[in-house]
């Protein structure tokens, strides 16, 4: 008898052992970034089963896959519908030696959550998330390690909205290190062919006045103040915050020693052309080495063209605008991939540039426009007298009714989608017709812009 209640107090060990070793406790979420975790926040909240929760999802994911191609700098003040689940996504290219400075301003009152998220293309095309925005001033900076393809992903919240402007700039890293001066005068580049061809420029010669302060580009220290061969008297600071070392040759003189420590904007010398500059006018040779000489002409210099502000008028942006003749709209503002609409077409302004709005047809297809191609619809095309009931349609869909038309009601027609028409009646409703219906209606003028 006691050894089967031994027994039995034996496998019941056994079996409460083997019970806990197979328990397994989930480890505790650990978000990566704002945006991942108020979708863990959604998801507990069991708010992603929902239409809108799942379209916000699916809209985060499609903006990272089809984004936007620009080129930077660029500016484009945007439009979100608080009913509909929306993500932009931009993307673009930036270098070493750039830093990548987004700026977001909120242009209505809106206190919502707003996620502005950056990922890397990879070699392999995998989107690998690299820098977060700041949550309340929507400001973020990052310095590319690497040449690569960027990713800008911005979204606000479930049913908030409103007006935003997205800047984005890739500027440089470095301070210019000639005071008074730009890249303007910079006039012999990376690669140029020295000592008739055997060897190349490693930096770039910014010409300048004997005696003009050069400063230090960043923080740093000094590692070697002196005389140093062709060079002749020469500055090595080193940048640890990129762990990079900064070269300045040719100095007249030279106003820093070996150890100092050094803030952006100190004074570490003057220009002039010692060394084997010495039959040359007075300049400052630049130079960066990490791993060897690179290009410094990106950590110096903003790329692109001048950013083209948003501007002007911006009372297009969220509402339905007419398109004034036949033309392309394009998927970016390159002028890529267009798509062919016809004049009087009906769609929705939802961004706008500095020259072209970005507009939403009905059938969800977007692209861009220049801005003296629409209007707005407080002038009507026609003015219709139904001859027949028919059935005021919701949006271009034979499916999609709305409310009934009786006879001899009277439509303002404001514009078109293929087959269907949208128009206006006496009580302001607006809503699409067929093609077929407008055509059986009497028409009272048929000359365009009839005011309401």
């Amino acid at each position: 008898m006691l050894q089967r209640t031994t027994t039995a107090c034996l496998c019941l060990a056994i079996f409460l052992v083997l019970g806990c070793e197979n328990e397994k406790v989930p480890a505790p979420f650990k978000p990566r970034n704002d945006h991942e975790a108020y979708e863990h926040s959604l998801e507990e909240a069991n708010l992603l089963s929902t239409a809108l929760g799942a379209d916000w999802q699916k809209s985060a994911q499609t903006s990272l896959e089809s984004p936007i191609k620009i080129s930077s700098p660029y500016e484009e003040a945007i439009y979100i519908d608080e009913k509909e689940a929306v993500a932009l996504g931009y993307q673009f290219s930036a270098k070493r030696g750039q830093k990548i400075q987004v700026n977001v301003e909120r242009m209505s009152q809106n206190d919502a959550k707003t996620f502005v998220d950056l990922f890397r293309i990879d070699e392999h095309s995998k989107l690998r998330h690299v820098a977060t925005a700041d949550s309340e001033e929507l400001l973020l900076g990052f310095e590319p390690r690497r040449d690569a393809i960027y990713v800008l992903r911005f979204q606000p919240e479930l049913l908030r909205g409103g007006e935003f402007k997205i800047t984005i700039q890739n500027v440089p890293t470095l301070r210019f290190p000639v005071a008074g001066k730009t890249d303007k005068a910079i006039g012999s580049f990376w690669g140029a062919p020295r000592d008739g061809g055997r060897r190349k420029h490693e930096g770039v010669d910014i010409f300048a006045a004997r005696g003009t302060p050069i400063i230090a580009p960043t923080d740093g220290y000094v590692r070697t103040a002196g005389k140093r061969g062709i060079g002749g008297n020469v500055v090595w600071l080193y940048d640890s915050k990129r762990s990079q070392s900064l070269y300045f040759a040719h100095l007249n003189k030279i106003l820093v020693k070996k150890g100092d420590r050094i803030n952006a904007g100190d004074t570490l010398g003057t220009v002039g052309n010692t060394g084997n500059a010495r039959t040359t006018p007075p300049h400052l040779h630049f130079g960066i080495y990490k791993n060897g000489a690179t290009d410094p002409l990106n950590h110096l210099k903003a790329t692109g063209k001048r950013l083209k502000r948003v501007g002007g008028d911006l009372s297009y942006l969220g509402e339905e605008i007419r398109v004034n003749r036949s033309t392309s709209i394009s998927k970016d503002v390159e002028g890529r991939q267009s798509i062919r609409i016809a004049k009087n077409q009906i769609a929705r302004a939802i961004g706008t540039t500095a020259s072209h709005y970005r507009i939403e047809l009905p059938n969800g297809q977007e692209g861009y426009i220049r801005k003296n191609l629409i209007s707005d619809l407080d002038r009507s095309l026609e003015r219709l007298y139904a001859r027949d009931h028919g059935v005021l349609l919701k949006s271009p869909d034979r499916r999609a009714y709305l409310t009934d038309v009786d006879a001899n009601d009277q439509l303002f027609v404001l514009g078109k989608n293929r087959d269907f028409w949208l128009v206006e009646n006496d009580a302001g409703q607006k809503g699409w017709i067929t093609n077929n219906y407008k055509n059986s209606s009497r028409s009272r003028r048929s000359y365009s812009d009839t005011p309401r």
